[in-house]
């Protein structure tokens, strides 16, 4: 750097240290002007223009760092997760094939690019530069459970098994590593870790993140073998723990599904007279737990079918069409009536359409999808959207047992759990009304009890003819990025019905909540 670039990013540093945004922004304009190429400043400005709420100039200084693609291994990869941020998808993308990152050995670096891959639903890439990194000496503990559930992901059970034992040898408190292995299968009394998890439990910080995770553990563990009293014990325990951290407002969510309702009329939900070329998405809303992962599998053995997983785009370019960072609240409320929408529709596409290759159709499912369906529905008219319906025990009691992590911290308590849910069920009441017939609804307990049929109705309203292997889930190859990944690799079965039943008693304060 020249002299004077070097004082202007130093004064810049100073104002950001002194929380003095506007003044370092000014100042690294000046900076730009002496050095346009200059792309740890165009992050910074990216990262100040995104706390100051300006997504658009967010996105705009993040994709100017990407035409000016540094050498640096760290910065490209700074680059790559500006662009994410902002909903640049295809862009960040294209970073991590840079050279520089193709080749190197740094294992810091590689375990970053495999964050980054996995974020990105990169699943296969994700799980190639762990194995990277592990050859480069990386082996926190931290880093050995990501790349765990990276095998998972992506089939390879035995070997995430091996690498989650390893773990807990080199860090036996971990919390993580032991529930992402007791997860992997169902345990028997002849064989189990409830010893293991009672050690690790007295030696783990009381109250923290991995105390919570062994309490999961030992549930998971205890209810396999039938000691339902001990299990219901230690589930508690664990949800107290990681509510009792939680930012959560029942009364926020409810008020913000009246605004949405109030907003979103039939008018409103309309769409204009637009046809998106190319690919089309079919979106998978519902409840977490309701069985979503499953009616991906059966859809995504279609022919004409690609499944590209949880995608955060629409939520993305929502925020770039609001010009702010949050999805939905009573900012981005106030302004959709004004939204182009077949804009956002065409946004969406140059984001996401390239997953499906050269299918007709791609998957997203990302279920908290249900809070927008309606836009969806008004951005991209040839959208198909299916809705997972599953029994209201069934499901909320699926939530509470497993730990979501702290993008669901409703799920952690049991009346915020049927709050969440009540409200889920009221919206979809609401888009159904509003727009007749334009999201279907799947029931979970047809799906697993009448596959054919039911996976023959979601075809047809998918304008996909039927093919008889959508329903030979087993022989689905593709990654599994959920809590159910190794749940779904088996063929359909019906075992997952009425497993609160036996907990009936501690769970009547939720029957209550739901008014069953």
């Amino acid at each position: 750097m020249t002299e004077p670039t070097t004082r202007y990013w130093d004064r810049a540093q100073r104002y950001l240290s002194s929380g003095q945004l506007t003044a370092a922004r000014v100042a690294l304009e000046s900076l730009l002007r002496r050095d346009p190429a200059h792309v740890p400043a165009l992050l910074t400005l990216s990262g100040i223009a995104f706390a100051e709420d300006r997504v658009r100039a967010a996105a705009s200084d993040a994709v100017a760092a990407a035409a000016k693609l540094p050498t640096d291994e760290n910065l490209i990869i700074d680059v790559a997760e500006a662009l994410r941020r902002v909903g640049e998808t295809r862009m960040a993308c294209r970073c991590l094939e840079h050279p520089a990152l193709t080749k190197t050995n740094d294992g810091q670096v590689l375990v970053r690019l495999a964050n980054l891959h996995k974020f990105l639903g990169q699943h296969p890439e994700a799980l190639a530069a762990y194995e990277r990194a592990v050859a480069s000496g990386a082996n926190s503990t931290e880093f050995q459970i990501d790349r765990a559930l990276a095998l998972i992901f992506n089939g390879c059970v035995t070997e995430a098994a091996v690498a989650l034992a390893a773990c807990l040898r080199s860090a036996p408190f971990s919390g993580g590593a032991a529930l992402a292995l007791s997860r992997l299968r169902k345990q028997t009394q002849e064989n189990n870790h409830l010893g293991d998890l009672q050690r690790r439990l007295e030696g783990v910080e009381q109250g923290s993140d991995d105390h919570a995770a062994v309490e999961f553990a030992r549930y998971k563990e205890l209810e396999d073998i039938g000691r339902y009293d001990e299990a219901w014990g230690a589930l508690v325990q664990g949800n107290a723990i990681l509510y009792g951290r939680q930012r959560h407002d029942p009364e926020y969510l409810e008020q913000l599904i009246e605004a949405l309702m109030g907003c979103c009329t039939p008018q409103l939900l309309q769409p204009d007279d637009v046809v998106h070329e190319g690919p089309q998405p079919i979106f998978i809303v519902g409840m977490p737990r309701s069985g979503t992962t499953l009616l991906e599998r059966v859809l995504g053995n279609h022919s004409q079918v690609v499944s590209a997983g949880e995608l955060d785009d629409f939520g993305l370019q929502l925020r770039w069409m609001t010009n702010h960072r949050y999805t939905l609240d009573e900012c981005a409320l106030e302004r959709l009536p004004g939204l182009d929408y077949a804009e956002l529709g065409r946004r969406y596409l140059a984001q996401a359409q390239w997953r499906a290759q050269d299918a007709r159709f791609f998957i997203d499912k990302l279920p908290t999808n249900w809070m927008v369906a309606g836009l969806i529905r008004r951005a991209l008219p040839q959208a198909r959207i299916l809705n997972l319906v599953r029994d209201p025990m069934d499901v909320c009691f699926s939530n509470f047992r497993v730990s979501l992590g702290d993008k669901f911290p409703w799920s952690y308590d049991l009346r915020a759990i049927a709050s969440y849910y009540l409200q889920y069920r009221r919206l979809l009441a609401h888009w159904h009304a509003a727009m007749p017939g334009q999201i279907l609804d799947v029931a979970y307990a047809d799906l697993v009890r009448d596959p054919e049929a039911t996976a023959r109705r979601v075809l047809t309203h998918c304008g996909l003819e039927w093919e008889h292997d959508c329903i030979e889930i087993s022989r689905n190859k593709s990654v599994v990025a959920t809590l159910s990944a190794a749940q779904v690799r088996e063929g359909i079965h019906t075992r997952f019905f009425e497993e609160w039943r036996h907990y009936e008693r501690q769970l009547q304060p939720l029957r209550e909540a739901l008014a069953l």
